[in-house]
């Protein structure tokens, strides 16, 4: 079993908006990373993706729709949706996902 505190993880993170693999789950990986505040351009992917904020708060934007996703929460963002980070996202937040293949 490993334990890991992923808001320590993130806060060692050398740089915002750039994961860090933590572990694997058959192909999918869990992946952490650092928000700090700045907004990111919209992208879609051929897989779905999990977002899940473990501290602070995920302004975000999917197909049009905005959320502001809290500590605790997570949205599963479907394969081939537009979605982007809007500015004032900050705190720790988990992805799940399998990578794509190509």
């Amino acid at each position: 079993m490993s334990l890991v505190d992923v808001n320590e993880r993130a806060a060692l993170l050398p740089e915002a908006w750039r994961s860090q693999v933590l572990g694997r789950v058959g192909t999918a990986a869990v992946k952490v990373l650092r928000m700090d505040g700045r907004e990111l351009e919209a992208e879609a992917h051929g897989t779905a993706e999990v977002l899940f904020v473990a501290e602070g708060s995920l302004e975000l934007l999917v197909d049009g729709e905005e959320s502001t996703l809290r500590a605790g929460e997570l949205c599963v963002v479907p394969a081939g949706a537009w979605h982007a980070v809007r500015a004032g996202s900050r705190g720790t937040l988990l992805i799940v996902e399998v990578p794509e293949e190509g």
